[in-house]
């Protein structure tokens, strides 16, 4: 979960020494809370709205790693 390290540096790096299968389990809980969330925004019970964003670039994030390493890209 993104609110689970104190640093993007820390999520990335995460993120980078875990398997496909992994990011793919990570992301569909993300997209899971997300969706969740967005009805606790809706009905007022949320005090962080910063915390839809963080998930959505999470989601980028993933995503990305997914993508590099389809293309074989190292970085």
């Amino acid at each position: 979960m993104p609110d689970t390290v104190n640093t993007t540096r820390e999520f990335v790096d995460q993120l980078r020494s875990a398997s496909d299968e992994e990011l793919r389990d990570r992301k569909r809980h993300i997209i899971e809370s997300l969706f969740n969330l967005r009805f606790r925004m809706a009905s007022g019970q949320i005090d962080d709205p910063k915390r839809v964003r963080k998930y959505r670039k999470a989601i980028a994030r993933i995503e990305t790693i997914l993508r590099e390493r389809e293309l074989g890209i190292n970085q």
